[in-house]
């Protein structure tokens, strides 16, 4: 994790009905998965608990609705410790390689989380961080019941995972409106910290929308637009149920403001629910997350310093810096967006803050429509904005259900459990660097290979085991299925003459 999460801890890891509206989902096996959500105006039945303004809350009604559906997750980790020993310049001519491997060595140990059920059939909504790396899942229901789960899905960017108990008719949690709650609505946070089942805390919404830079991982596309609150989460409630006095799911609990000895000191932060609603939805029905993007770099938030810097028309909203590195792939420039334009807002709402912004076009998916407000020297226009996904195609990506392997997106793939994704050269790549082929890498995320190896984005994969690799989809043919065990050979584009060796 980088330095900026020494002031917020990831909490998962630290310690050993009738609904309104729902949402269709389909999942892998092909059968019909439903993520229920209320409807936007509240049960007559409710209205009479949700208390007085400025009257505390009678909390009894939403802890006893919603302590069923949250379960205790325990989960077994097993790391592979690859020993490197770096061999000095002088002898690398000699060697050819960076590196002498030792054997990995395996680590295994034990976490527990929380979990949401979120349908009747045994569908369980919780952190990535609680079930990354596991080996076994054992999910732990209220009534003391204890089942093996298996993982569905799961998505580093914004730290949501699913996961499944062959079980039927269970107590679930409705989705509520994330967008609606308001700083000082009193909330609830369900779950089980330190091994304490069923455990309820009360408090408030101290903020929304806050980005504290805990999912920046090695320069991934994380979505950060959490639920602050004064509710006490502790390690072990990660994944846990955040809900309102009706008893609905606003949030997902996933990181605390924490001491050096990892406990709660007065704040915690949720994934809102309508990120987990776009996150769950998309896993349960493509076996991965369809990320939108607008294709803006450089984004800036607006304030009188930049305002009179820039000589900007606009006091307030995101300033365009740049597009991606290939412009031509940009939703946002194809649309007409210019480079100094101010966003203003998304969608109609005011969208002031970057993780606002990022939050509002997480919640889409490749190929939907957004409309971007922009201010362009005191003038105001309103683009339509097809998003794209990041390899600047409007295509659904699709999970690999075999082998788990990745997914590919154009001349790209993406393999989820290494973390990582890679794309082939192109001709002129080959050409300049004197290959046949090869896979490079073009994007790193938390993951295995991040966590045991010093590989980073733009090394260009030549071997797999001593298997060449010509193509990304060689590589992921190569590593399918498997977790470690790899050696992985291949050449940075600034020294194509020097070989590096990494294995895990």
């Amino acid at each position: 994790m980088k330095n900026n999460l020494k002031a917020f801890l990831l909490v998962g890891l630290l310690s050993s009905a009738t609904t309104l509206g729902a949402y269709k989902i389909f999942g892998w096996d092909k059968k019909e998965v439903i993520i229920n959500e209320n409807a936007p105006s509240a049960f007559s039945r409710l209205t009479s608990n949700v208390p007085a303004a400025g009257n505390p809350g009678d909390f009894t009604y939403a802890a006893e609705k919603t302590t069923p559906a949250v379960v205790h997750i325990k989960s077994t980790i097993v790391r592979e410790a690859s020993r490197r020993q770096q061999i000095p310049d002088i002898f690398q001519e000699f060697f050819g390689e960076g590196l002498r491997e030792q054997q990995p060595q395996r680590e295994e140990g034990r976490a527990s989380g929380s979990g949401v059920i979120i349908s009747a059939d045994g569908y369980i909504v919780t952190n990535n961080h609680v079930v990354a790396e596991s080996k076994d899942l054992e999910v732990v229901l209220n009534d003391g019941r204890s089942f093996k789960a298996k993982l569905i899905g799961r998505d580093p960017n914004t730290d949501i995972a699913v996961i499944k108990v062959d079980v039927k008719e269970l107590p679930f949690i409705t989705f509520g409106d994330s967008d609606g709650v308001k700083v000082g609505e009193w909330v609830l946070a369900v779950g089980n910290p330190f091994d304490l089942a069923s455990t309820v805390t009360a408090g408030i919404i101290s903020a929304k929308g806050r980005g504290i830079g805990i999912l920046d991982y090695q320069n991934g596309n994380p979505i950060e637009s959490f639920i602050q609150t004064d509710a006490a989460v502790n390690p072990g409630n990660s994944g846990g149920a955040l809900v309102n006095l009706k008893g609905e799911l606003v949030g997902i609990n996933t990181a605390i403001a924490g001491s050096r000895t990892g406990t709660y000191v007065g704040y915690a932060f949720a994934v809102p629910t309508s990120i987990v609603k776009k996150v769950a939805g998309d896993l349960l029905k493509y076996g991965t997350v369809q990320r939108a993007f607008l294709g803006i770099s450089k984004m800036q938030e607006v304030n009188n310093t930049l305002a009179d810097q820039l000589d900007l028309k606009a006091s307030s909203g995101i300033y365009v810096g740049g597009f991606n590195a290939n412009a031509s792939l940009s939703a946002a420039k194809a649309a007409g967006v210019k480079i100094g334009d101010v966003i203003t807002k998304i969608d109609g709402v005011q969208t002031n803050t970057v993780s606002a912004l990022v939050e509002r076009v997480g919640r889409k998916k490749p190929g939907d429509n957004l409309i971007v407000t922009v201010n362009r020297g005191g003038d105001i226009k309103d683009l339509n904005v097809t998003l794209r996904n990041i390899s600047g195609t409007t295509s659904v990506v699709k999970g690999d259900e075999v082998a788990d392997a990745g997914t590919e997106a154009g001349n790209s793939v993406s393999i989820q459990t290494l973390g990582l994704r890679v794309g082939d050269l192109s001709g002129q790549e080959k050409e300049e660097f004197r290959l046949s082929g090869g896979a490079k890498v073009l994007q790193m995320n938390n993951g295995i290979v991040s966590q045991q190896t010093d590989i980073k984005e733009g090394f260009i994969i030549t071997k797999v085991n001593n298997v060449p690799v010509k193509s990304a989809s060689d590589f992921a043919k190569a590593v399918a299925g498997k977790r470690s065990g790899i050696r992985i050979e291949g050449v940075y584009a600034e020294d194509p003459s020097a070989r590096y060796s990494y294995s895990f």
